[in-house]
């Protein structure tokens, strides 16, 4: 077996929740990571809200010896954390430590391991129904959570459609659980209209949390004021063995010098309609007042705000 100190580190670097839940799913992955390369020294941290903070996780894998540390982004697509709050985290931590090598992997992004667990997850909530319902009569509502960066929820839309015309179902439709248009309750107060007689609400998400609660806190009172159709709610993905899978690849491929990011629609280096003012703008965090800030067994929106852009709908960083 060869030397933990001659192999690459991991640090898997989370978002962080208020949610006790969410974290402790966060770190059930990061524990399954570790199961999966039990060669390398692996550490998990936070951005925000809860702890370990990253510069923590970063500093145990230094001090155990490490040299070289490939950072993975516990986080679906690449908007404002991946672009700009942990690279900053990253890059200053290098720049306060000459001589050890960082490797910022990129985000778990569009890929067919993680659209096999979606899938899953969707028909393992089907298989459960209490009555049968035709594919052609169902209604697929793919729900991300929503950011200021087209780029970040376009993929959403992606994910939808590929989902749509791989279950074969009636019709899919995309939904955001703040910030980007439509939210969820818009979005299901349409697709009640469209005829179908089920529904299914599937969150992309990787863990639980407030977000989650308040999608499947829409869908019921959706199915509340619609009693002719039925509404299924789909497991978020969590730890399903292909969403590890995809953060091995991240991995490989970070340390292949393969992993990069969409530049080409990176609302920073190009100018992307609607977005023209972040053009060229400092790509520097902005969350080090809520690092570390602590979970809470059930917490309720706090409505934190942090004024991203020109929308004007909330952005909750509770998750």
């Amino acid at each position: 077996m060869s030397n933990p100190t001659d192999l690459p580190a991991i640090m898997i670097c989370g978002h962080g929740s208020r949610s006790k839940a969410a974290v402790d799913e966060f770190n059930q992955l990061a524990v399954r990571i570790k199961e999966r390369l039990p060669n390398h020294q692996v550490e998990s941290g936070f951005l925000e809200f809860a702890t370990p903070v990253i510069g923590t996780g970063l500093d145990k894998l230094r001090d155990s010896g490490a040299k070289k540390i490939v950072c993975l982004p516990s986080m679906l697509f690449a908007a404002g954390h991946v672009k700009n709050d942990l690279p900053s985290e990253i890059n200053n931590y290098g720049a306060e430590n000459e001589g050890l090598e960082l490797i910022f992997a990129a985000d778990l992004g569009l890929d067919a391991r993680l659209l096999e667990a979606a899938k899953q997850r969707i028909q393992d909530a089907i298989d459960d129904a209490s009555t049968d319902v035709a594919p052609e009569d169902t209604l697929l509502l793919v729900v991300g959570r929503g950011t200021n960066d087209s780029d970040a929820n376009s993929n959403v839309a992606k994910v939808t459609r590929m989902l749509w015309e791989g279950l074969n179902l009636g019709w899919a439709e995309t939904a955001y659980s703040g910030v980007a248009y439509p939210l969820v309750d818009q979005a299901l107060e349409r697709v009640t209209k469209m005829g179908f007689k089920r529904v299914i609400v599937f969150p992309y998400f990787l863990f639980s949390g407030i977000l989650v609660t308040r999608i499947f806190n829409w869908a019921d009172a959706a199915a509340a004021k619609n009693s002719d159709i039925e509404f299924l709610k789909a497991s978020y993905l969590n730890d399903h063995p292909k969403v590890i899978d995809a953060f091995i690849a991240r991995m490989e491929e970070a340390l292949d010098g393969q992993g990069n990011m969409n530049c080409q629609l990176c609302k920073y280096r190009e100018q992307i309609i609607g977005h023209e003012h972040d053009h060229g703008a400092a790509q520097v965090g902005h969350h080090h007042h809520v690092q570390g800030a602590g979970v809470e067994e059930n917490p309720e929106d706090h409505g934190v705000h942090h004024g991203h852009g020109h929308h004007h709908h909330p952005h909750h960083h509770e998750d």
